[in-house]
């Protein structure tokens, strides 16, 4: 296993701010790389990543998602992200029932309505892409669905922001991400009392309906699975359309000749979706943890190591992606999975409900701004844990 000369670090402000070259370091000459400052490995080429994906028999999501949760040895809490089959497939056959196709085209009126409303208020010359719009409204959706109040929809955003959020060199959630995490998990457990009292037509009262197979029989879920369920997918539904519409516009923009072709063919939204959660995913990259000694390529991981799939390294992947680090909306779809939304068992629930959040807004922007310029130098990127893409895009609209 080869040493990169410039270790990669997910917690400092060269991975932050652009982790892409240090991928492709590591995939020449680290493919299978071993942090000795943090005791994690990473898989960096798409053909790796991929079969951990697959392979949860060997990379565990059972000893949590965030890496810190990991490399503590302290067992997460009970969500479905982190969890293996056969729990996982009982969970999981559950929220599917939310996210059919047929249940996301019901939501279709929600999402036009919720993303007219927010670009209704922007100033339609001169405004921030995230801060003023794609920040607000996927949030907005999802606890919507969930039955939170509207009082309570954006603060649950920020409360989630602060939870993701790490300075450079800190790997653990901080004291006001812990207290952000609790008042998360008591605002949903509230709720959880509120609808057992007085069912809704809601996401929480359909899961407090629910019927789940256990090994021990039929039962319903507790308030801490189903608290856990929307802590899950309130963040979920946040952030990756959040950073995803955002990652468009500033590639878009490097990339104008795209944005008029785009233009021209609004067909071509679906496939300019994928090349953007292929060539800059809001996901960076998942967590597992090997169940048993795993060899890869050359090396061998031991057991009880955290390993980090790097989804952003996967997919610009020569080997599975010609021509890789070129931004094209219009590049062949068929000759790699795009691991944007992850593979395998924990492929995203909400991907198709995230696809269509996200073509809207594209659409919608279109209308708006058919010419336009990002500020380059107010550009702002996030610093957060596994999550990547900016805080704040501020356009200037060609009249």
């Amino acid at each position: 296993m080869a040493s990169i000369q410039a270790g990669f670090d997910p917690f400092s402000v060269e991975y932050f701010d652009n982790p892409y070259d240090t991928y492709r370091h590591m995939r020449a000459e680290a493919a299978v790389y071993y942090s000795e400052k943090y005791d994690f490995y990473a898989l960096t080429r798409h053909r790796d990543v991929a079969a951990a994906f697959k392979d949860h028999e060997a990379f565990s999501s059972a000893s949590g998602t965030m890496l810190e949760e990991v490399l503590s040895g302290e067992k997460a809490q009970q969500s479905i992200i982190s969890m293996d089959p056969p729990d996982h497939r009982r969970m999981r056959g559950l929220v599917n029932k939310v996210f059919t196709p047929r249940a996301i085209r019901a939501q279709e009126t929600l999402v036009r309505n919720t993303v007219d409303r927010y670009l209704a208020a922007v100033d339609p010359r001169k405004f921030d892409v995230v801060a003023e719009f794609s920040a607000l409204f996927p949030v907005e959706i999802i606890t919507t669905m969930l039955g939170v109040p509207t009082e309570n929809r954006q603060q649950i955003r920020l409360w989630l922001d602060t939870l993701l959020e790490r300075q450079p060199g800190q790997m653990a959630m901080s004291e006001a991400g812990m207290d952000a995490a609790l008042k998360t998990a008591m605002l949903y457990f509230n709720l959880i009392q509120e609808r057992r009292a007085e069912p809704g037509d809601d996401m929480i009262s359909g899961l407090i309906a629910a019927d789940i197979e256990r090994d021990d029989g039929i039962t319903r879920l507790d308030d801490i699975e189903i608290a856990g369920f929307c802590t899950l997918l309130g963040g979920a539904g946040a952030e990756t359309v959040t950073k995803l519409v955002g990652n468009a516009v500033v590639h878009f923009s490097r990339h104008p000749g795209q944005w008029r072709a785009l233009r021209s063919d609004r067909s071509k939204i679906p496939a300019a979706i994928e090349e953007v959660l292929r060539y800059d995913p809001p996901v960076q990259y998942d967590v597992r943890c090997t169940r048993r000694d795993v060899t890869v390529g050359d090396t061998t991981i031991p057991a009880g190591k955290a390993v980090l799939l790097l989804i952003g390294s996967a997919n610009r992947d020569e080997e599975a992606f010609p021509d890789a680090d070129r931004f094209d909306i219009d590049r062949d779809r068929t000759v790699a999975q795009n691991l944007g939304f992850g593979y395998g068992v924990h492929s995203c629930l909400g991907a198709a409900l995230a696809r269509l959040e996200s073509s809207i807004a594209l659409d919608r922007l279109l209308d708006l701004m058919p010419e336009f310029d990002v500020d380059e130098h107010a550009l702002r990127r996030v610093r957060m844990t596994s999550v990547a893409g900016y805080s704040h895009v501020p356009v200037q609209v060609t009249p």
